[in-house]
């Protein structure tokens, strides 16, 4: 860390007027963001310098200046380390071990983490190399869902392990998935939730030092990023997801980890269940064994994210022959037998999976029937994702808390001819007065047409380095 006496104001400023930031100025920047949240906790570990006392309101005008500006590819590399390093991090040293995880965008009823992550420590088990997930996910917020939400309503599954016992549970399975514990990358929550309140959340910037400061915290080889781009994706449109990803490739390869982003569509819930409980239960169906037509994406996507992944490890010649791979994992059991090896380890009950559907105990439902015939030709996926946050599935704001249950089923894909009276959605809920806004909200945006719609493909392009 350079000793030069450098203000905080000066550092925004100087970002304010479009200069490029020295790695001393940003590394310095980010540790007094620390500092300042440390202070507000009365845990900072000492007296705080001048150079390093920092303003809520200097933090907002920097992240202005940043969202107006933006970073050239140094400043986001020099920016995301900075995050990485300003808490604890994972260290993979002890796993002997090849580390590789992906990451979504976040979407609707997108759960291929929970296919992903016992597909790859399933092969992870069968030899050499050997491959590790660390994956450190989070929580719903909005209109997207969130794994950790997903996981926790398997009885007793703790998302919250300390990084001592995650390495433990990596050595036995070779996947883990947990939340972020409070010391780890703690500058991106700070500067998160300051986003949030100044109208920056959607600088791709911005973005990009967040995913990729918590990424890179677990210390990966490889990682894969799934970027939405459609109607249910973050970004509003295809041009800026690319963007995205391109900023996140870069980062992630000037931080020496191998990264791939692929481009996929978000314009209809994936797979067949949009919701918590009911994700986990289509997963464990498919992990199973048992392929239902509906989640035929679902299992696209989680065999091509999976083929990059084994491919970047190096078990796999190509990402084809990667998902080839995934798919024959889930299909003989391996992948089944490691998801239940790992739930076990972090203490949840796997008795529940015998009978998933027997779990699911709604309160009250609802079916979204077709009102004439036609092709189911379109939707807003953003607003169902609101839909199945309203019913309580999801959450407005962080702490909010979330249904088990809540959720919907989808019975049609985009392109399905109906027939009058056909079902759509059905909606679940723990209340039965839950149900009314979310269904005018899936009836306003559900559209049938005469003519079939153009239906984009699923894997729209892929982005390396």
């Amino acid at each position: 860390m350079s000793t030069q006496t450098v203000l905080p104001i000066d550092i925004l400023i100087k970002k304010r007027d479009g200069l490029e930031l020295s790695s001393a100025e940003i590394q310095q920047f980010v540790r007094a963001v620390v500092l300042n949240g440390e202070a507000k906790l009365g845990t900072a570990p000492q007296e705080i310098a001048a150079a390093e006392k920092i303003t809520d309101a200097q933090i907002a005008a920097f992240l202005m200046a940043a969202f107006e500006r933006g970073f050239t590819r140094e400043e986001l590399a020099h920016l995301t380390n900075a995050m990485r390093y300003s808490g604890e991090t994972f260290h993979a040293a002890p796993l002997k071990s090849f580390t590789v995880d992906k990451h979504s965008t976040g979407g609707v009823g997108d759960k291929s983490s929970l296919l992903i992550a016992p597909t790859l420590a399933a092969a992870g088990l069968q030899g050499t190399p050997s491959i590790s997930v660390p994956m450190i996910s989070g929580r719903s917020l909005g209109h997207t869902g969130g794994t950790l939400d997903k996981l926790e309503t398997i009885p007793g599954f703790d998302t919250q392990l300390s990084l001592a016992r995650m390495t433990e549970v990596l050595l036995e399975c070779h996947a883990a998935m947990v939340g972020q514990t409070p010391r780890l990358v703690p500058a991106d929550r700070i500067l998160y939730a300051m986003r949030d309140h100044t109208g920056t959340v959607e600088s791709p910037y911005l973005i990009t030092a967040s995913i990729m400061s918590k990424k890179l915290a677990e210390d990966l080889n490889a990682l894969v990023l799934d970027v939405k781009v459609g109607s249910g994706a973050f970004m509003p449109s295809y041009e800026q997801s690319k963007f995205l990803a391109e900023l996140m490739v870069s980062t992630g390869e000037l931080a020496g980890a191998r990264t791939v982003a692929v481009l996929t569509t978000m314009d209809e819930p994936l797979g067949r269940f949009s919701g918590n409980w009911v994700e986990v239960w289509e997963c464990v169906e498919i992990l199973k064994g048992k392929r239902h037509a509906l989640s035929a994406d679902l299992i696209e996507l989680s065999n091509v994210l999976s083929g990059w992944m084994l491919y970047l490890a190096g078990k796999a010649a190509t990402p084809e022959a990667g998902a080839l791979l995934a798919d024959e994992l889930m299909t003989s059991g391996a992948a089944y037998e490691a998801w239940l090896k790992l739930v076990a380890a972090h203490g949840g009950d796997v008795t529940v999976f015998a009978e998933p559907a027997s779990f699911h105990k709604p309160k009250a439902t609802r079916v979204l029937r077709a009102e004439q015939r036609g092709y189911l030709a379109g939707m807003d996926c953003k607003e169902v994702g609101w839909a199945v946050q309203r019913l309580g599935a999801g959450r407005a704001k962080p702490g909010d808390p979330v249904s088990a249950h809540a959720g919907i089923e989808s019975h049609a894909k985009l392109g399905t001819f109906l027939e009058e009276g056909d079902p759509i959605f059905t909606l679940f809920a723990e209340e039965e007065a839950l149900l009314e806004a979310p269904f005018a909200m899936l009836k306003a945006t559900v559209t049938l047409s005469n003519e079939a719609p153009t239906v984009q493909p699923l894997i729209r392009e892929i982005v390396r380095q």
